[in-house]
């Protein structure tokens, strides 16, 4: 069974710091990108940094570059988002997402909270 658990979600004050954890289990994610998602109340669900999971190149949302950091450990199979100077406006359901080649099947995690106070 494919899962990708998540945690480390939290409440922290603003310009606190959080590192998030997304564990992949079930199969090999070598070919994928491997993504943190975030969803706000009445919002949609946006897209905020990815990785290769093999190559390691990393992508950043506009919002959150220069403040979070995505990175990977191969041999833990695991996923990691360290959020710093973080903001109210970061407060969300974070997702961890799985992002497959072609004729590859794309995976969620369940999600964990995060909330920034002011």
């Amino acid at each position: 069974q494919v899962q990708l658990v998540e945690s480390g979600g939290g409440l922290v004050q603003a310009r606190e710091s959080l590192r998030l954890s997304c564990a992949a289990s079930g199969r090999t994610f070598s070919s994928y990108v491997m993504g943190w998602f975030r969803q706000a109340p009445g919002k949609e669900r946006e897209f905020v940094a990815g990785i290769g999971w093999t190559s390691g190149t990393t992508y950043y949302a506009e919002a959150v570059k220069d403040r979070f950091t995505i990175s990977r450990d191969n041999a833990k199979n695991t996923v990691y988002l360290q959020m710093d100077s973080l903001k109210p406006e970061d407060t969300a359901v974070y997702y961890c997402n799985a992002d497959p080649p072609p004729g590859e099947i794309e995976y969620w995690g369940q999600g964990t909270q995060v909330t920034v106070s002011s």
